[in-house]
């Protein structure tokens, strides 16, 4: 071994990656990047932690050469062409036994492409997702590693000891084959649209609706964060309402335009999951819901057409507030229930054997859906690894049975005032529908065969049936 050559390097010095490779230095690892912009690799030297190794290049050249073999080296840069390009750059200069890591927000999709094309030229390939945030990869990420097993043990060292830490336990883990980890990225992704949709609701309800201020909306979630609704999203949600605005004496969250960006990982959720056939109706909603905030100048037009005015809810302020957080409460457990049974469906689905406890238990710490609830989803998952859906399990059913009441006394205040609170309700039905022995499919059966003779099932006898409906 080379003691001047780098262990890891990183394509891509963006905030993300220039973070994540300092946290490297920081533990140990001589860390070498490359962007084409050359100011980012003098801001890379200069941020680096005194005593640790880190070097910025201006050429993919340079950093193949000052890197240890076999070569462990992960792009930073944006999903789509921006990968294959590096692809194609890094071909002619690697050898047999290197590894690539595509640590961005790539699609699955793209990411079994790649494996295979990789895998003629003896190169490893791996997709990664990793979750924390520009802070979370300087400090510690939650980091979801897939497919070559091999390719793993090299760079294991390395990912969990930047990886985030709880019970002095690495919040990392090879989550399975092919493309696993950037599928369980993918869902975990939809989840975080799920519960941001769900906080600005309630948002919604408690300013609007009950006329809670800044300051008052943030005693009530520091209240939550501090008990059972403990969670990272909760957490800056709090901090969010005490943000004063630089360019005006308001709080900024009053400045902001309400049109939402998305960067795709909640639609390809939503696709995927129907594609392999698991309802995930509350991140369906979210990801709808973002698309809706985009037509602002229609959506003004149409508060004028329908004379749209900001309700008071009335309703005992204290007793309210609690309804929303069990409301809260209930409809967050159901947003991981359906991230989590799409992820049960697609490891056998789509053959990825991805290990259920171990994606809970490193959600736990670093990542943006990190939530003290996670505890509870991680003991449930070690009692049963094959559990389809987490409202399948005891415990979880009880703290579901203690919150639903309240859940349905808030959508029916919302409903009578006005307020859009699609991600309540829909986690409302589906829960009413997915605890429902028999639902009222057994008409949408009939049509489709009355119309389209695409036949139906009997409740009384095995076999597929056609009737020649009478019209009356």
């Amino acid at each position: 071994m080379n003691k001047d050559l780098f262990d890891f390097g990183m394509i891509g010095l963006g905030t993300m990656g220039r973070n994540l490779l300092l946290n490297m230095a920081d533990h140990g690892f001589k860390a070498i990047g490359f962007d084409k912009d050359t100011s980012k690799g003098a801001l890379l030297e200069s941020s680096a932690t005194p005593g640790t190794t880190v070097k910025g290049v201006n050429t993919l050249e340079e950093m193949i050469k000052l890197l240890q073999p076999p070569r462990k080296m992960m792009m930073l840069v944006p999903a789509g062409k921006p990968v294959d390009d590096v692809i194609q750059s890094l071909l002619p200069l690697l050898e047999k036994g290197d590894i690539i890591i595509d640590g961005g927000n790539s699609h699955y999709t793209d990411t079994l492409r790649r494996l295979d094309y990789l895998k003629e030229s003896g190169i490893h390939f791996m997709g990664v997702g990793i979750s924390g945030g520009e802070h979370g990869a300087r400090t510690g990420p939650s980091i979801m590693p897939g497919g070559d097993p091999e390719a793993y043990k090299n760079v294991q060292p390395i990912l969990e000891a930047v990886a985030a830490k709880v019970d002095g336990s690495a919040c990392v883990a090879h989550l399975g084959k092919k493309a696993a980890g950037h599928y369980v990225k993918m869902v975990h992704n939809g989840i975080e649209y799920a519960i941001m949709q769900l906080i600005s609701e309630v948002y919604d309800l408690l300013h609007n609706g009950l006329g809670l201020n800044n300051d008052e909306l943030y005693k009530v979630f520091k209240s939550w964060n501090d008990g059972d609704q403990q969670s990272y999203l909760i957490e800056i949600t709090r901090d969010i309402f005490l943000q004063k605005d630089d360019k005006t004496e308001n709080r900024l969250v009053d400045m902001i335009l309400d049109k939402a960006g998305a960067k795709g990982t909640g639609k390809w959720t939503s696709q995927d999951a129907m594609d392999i056939g698991i309802p995930i109706t509350v991140i369906d909603t979210a990801v709808a819901l973002r698309s809706l905030s985009a037509y602002k100048d229609e959506r003004t037009q149409a508060s004028l057409l329908y004379k749209t005015s900001t309700q008071s809810i009335e309703a005992p302020r204290e007793v309210f507030i609690q309804q929303v957080s069990d409301a809260l409460f209930f409809a967050t457990i159901i947003c991981y229930a359906q991230g989590l049974s799409m992820l049960h469906k697609a490891s056998t689905e789509l053959q990825m054997e991805i290990p259920m406890p171990e994606v809970v238990r490193i959600w736990r710490g670093g990542c943006i859906i990190r939530s003290s609830l996670l505890e509870t989803f991680f003991k449930a998952y070690t009692a049963n690894p094959e559990l389809p859906n987490l409202l399948l399990n005891e415990e979880i059913a009880q703290l579901i049975q203690n919150k639903k009441q309240h859940t349905r006394a808030v959508v029916m205040h919302a409903t009578q005032t006005g307020y859009p609170i699609a991600g309540l309700m829909s986690a409302l039905s589906y829960f009413e529908a997915y605890r429902t022995e028999r639902m009222p499919t057994n008409l949408i059966q009939a049509q489709r065969d009355y119309f389209g003779a695409h036949t139906y099932q009997r409740i009384d006898m095995p076999g597929t049936f056609h009737t020649e409906w009478e019209s009356h």
